[in-house]
């Protein structure tokens, strides 16, 4: 150990942070000065002043470059290193650990800087008059970009204390989640969250986000980890290798689709935000010209056992190039798109994201599609990795139902549908679409899905890691089905209060009514009707094996317990005299919707009947799987009596004559 311990280096990648994040700051400054985008204010309101302006940005470099340093180092503590077979992160994981703590304190120190200032740029105030507070409450209430900014100060508080007390490599995962979304409340509170088409923009810009800060910052945690010589760099290199050329991808048609909302082709050339796009794009071709040589000369020569200098050296250009490319980001979004860039977007528009061409028909809701970048995106990587699977392991010449295949891949059309269709579109609008859109995610999707035995799948699909291997996919699948989170969401209870109350919850407290304007509650819900939909079903009618193993009668009365709770809901929406988001669909002056309590009833009624059908396709499922169970144990007790040549039933025998020779006796 002590061998170890002293040939680790002394020095850190600290240095090199510095100067990168120093480089992307005076970058962002000095472009955004040129480009006239400090001068940029909301109209009508003063210039709030240079310490504003430019304060905004730095103070922006620095929240994302802590950012990108957090969840990075908690991806490598997680997933790119090993923990120690007692399940305790080991050495390096926790020296990435505690990488992860110091840059969560300086992530909520700049979030913190960041309501300020945010507050003081869209009030067109110098940052000084916000010192009161009373002014600054105002302004966060006001303004929604310093709503956000406070979120994530909430996050990275708990973040930063948490990564002080973890030691166990569960928590250190449900650590690096909470860091992936502490990065979301802003991305869905910036330009993209407004204007036309901001759907598309949101959901573009979450993948481009996402994808920044796994690449940005598991190119930093894997740069520090060969810095102190860490074991398992070769591991973390070629993890690291395989998740940064998806990052890339992700980063590069999430980036293109953004850009084509905010700016034509044709002011490219021409206009200043075109031109921080072109240099954007720029640095994005080296980025993937360094990743390619970091996969095919730095991770080979670790494997070939050369030593890992090559990479690291190659990494840290890398590293100072993406910084320079978070400086052309903030510039990027403190300079506005042309104001020819896209035509003027209409009411409906501006509020649900897109135009509607008329009333719903059975043609448009059939075929008027729109394409959800989250949602329909997810269905087709998820029928692309099961039908991987089913294909590993027919090579392998092992079988798998063609039935389980069937209802997966039903599953991932169903969500495909309700999402990007016709139906998906007008569920922005109109009470009924929506309702039609929750009935499917929550009711049909998980339904599908379950009998597929995705879980089941992978583990027969996945190689096992091997018993003194570093864990893989595989083991972290069984990590995950065997943790606490798991046992407490399918536990019969916490499941079915999950699956019911969310639909008074959701309706009924007002809380559907705040999140009709944003597209990223909206997503939420969905994620939601999903989510509670699969952990409902999962122990019910589950393929596979679910962490909690219900008898199969227990399984029906939970599907029995439901079932009135679902119709009740139904029925109070088709008899309340009460509008739920009145002020939101009123505001749309859809001219095919002049009843609102009408369409809200067809909604209720909708839910009312639509859960006719998914009952059944359960109750059927629930009672071929009892039956089939019977069998198998009836088929396990014929093998045991074969083998055993029916000694129970002799044994039984004896003990009756046994009680018959009694009885005589005592007679």
């Amino acid at each position: 150990m002590e061998s170890e311990v002293s040939s680790r280096r002394k020095t850190s990648v600290l240095p090199l942070l510095t100067i990168s994040v120093v480089v992307a700051a005076v970058l962002a400054v000095a472009l955004v000065a040129v480009t006239g985008g400090a001068t940029y204010v909301i109209e009508g309101l003063p210039d709030p002043g240079a310490l504003t302006h430019y304060g905004v940005g730095v103070v922006r470099v620095l929240a994302d470059a802590a950012a990108v340093v957090c969840v990075g180092s908690l991806l490598l503590a997680s997933f790119l290193v090993p923990p120690q077979a007692s399940g305790t992160v080991a050495r390096d994981g926790y020296a990435a650990l505690r990488t992860a703590g110091s840059a969560a304190w300086v992530w909520f120190a700049a979030a913190l800087a960041s309501v300020f200032f945010s507050a003081a740029d869209g009030a067109g105030k110098p940052v000084t008059e916000l010192f009161s507070p009373v002014v600054l409450l105002n302004l966060v209430d006001a303004i929604e970009q310093p709503k956000a900014w406070l979120v994530t100060a909430a996050f990275t508080l708990v973040l930063a204390i948490s990564c002080r007390l973890a030691l166990s490599w569960g928590w250190t995962t449900v650590l690096f989640f909470v860091s992936v979304a502490a990065l979301m409340p802003v991305a869905v509170t910036g330009h993209s969250a407004s204007g036309g088409s901001h759907d598309i923009a949101t959901s573009s810009l979450l993948y481009h986000l996402v994808a920044a800060s796994l690449w940005v910052g598991g190119l930093f945690a894997l740069l520090a980890h060969g810095w102190r010589r860490g074991r398992h760099l070769t591991l973390a290199a070629t993890r690291f290798s395989k998740l940064a050329l998806v990052c890339w991808i992700t980063m590069a048609v999430s980036g293109v689709i953004n850009a084509l909302v905010r700016i034509s082709p044709g002011d490219l050339l021409t206009t200043d935000y075109g031109l921080l796009v072109i240099a954007k794009i720029v640095g994005l071709a080296m980025l993937g010209v360094f990743g390619q040589q970091q996969r095919s000369r730095g991770v080979r020569a670790l494997v070939d056992g050369r030593g890992g200098g090559q990479l690291l050296r190659l990494a840290a250009v890398e590293l100072l190039i993406m910084f320079v490319t978070i400086g052309l980001a903030t510039a990027l979004a403190r300079t506005p798109p042309p104001a020819d860039a896209v035509t003027q977007p209409s009411v409906l528009e501006l509020l649900i994201g897109y135009d509607l061409p008329g009333a719903p028909t059975v043609s448009r809701l059939l075929f008027d599609w729109r394409f959800d970048l989250i949602y329909g995106t997810a269905a087709l990587v998820l029928a692309g990795l099961y039908l991987a699977g089913v294909r590993r392991l027919r090579r392998r010449r092992d079988s798998w139902p063609v039935g389980r295949t069937v209802a997966w891949l039903a599953g991932c059309a169903v969500l495909l549908i309700a999402t990007s269709s016709g139906l998906g579109r007008y569920s922005s609008a109109m009470f009924s679409a929506h309702m039609g859109v929750h009935m499917l995610l929550s009711m049909v999707v998980p339904v599908l899905l379950v009998l597929g035995g995705p879980v089941t799948l992978a583990l027969r699909a996945l190689p096992v890691a091997g018993k003194d291997s570093p864990p893989g996919p595989r083991e972290w699948l069984l990590a995950f089905v065997r943790s606490p989170l798991a046992k407490v969401l399918t536990h019969p209870v916490v499941a079915l209060l999950l699956f019911v109350s969310s639909f008074y919850v959701l309706y009924f407290s007002g809380l559907f009514d705040s999140a009709l304007d944003y597209h990223w509650a909206h997503l939420l819900m969905n994620a939601h009707f999903l989510l509670s939909g699969y952990v409902f079903y999962w122990p019910v009618i589950g393929v596979d094996p679910a962490p909690r193993r219900l008898p199969h009668l227990g399984r029906l009365g939970m599907m029995f317990a439901a079932i009135p709770f679902h119709a009740f809901f139904g029925v109070i929406l088709m008899s309340t005299q009460t509008v739920i988001g009145e002020s939101f669909y009123r505001s749309l002056k859809l001219p095919w919707v002049t009843n609102l309590l009408a369409d809200q009833r067809l909604g209720g009624g909708i839910a009312w009947a639509s859960g006719e059908l998914p009952v059944l396709l359960v109750l059927i499922a629930l009672l071929v799987q009892w039956a089939r169970a019977d069998e198998r144990e009836a088929k396990r007790k014929d093998r045991r009596e074969e083998l055993t040549g029916d000694s129970d039933l002799a044994a039984y025998n004896a003990m009756l004559e046994r009680m018959a020779d009694e009885g005589k006796a005592h007679s």
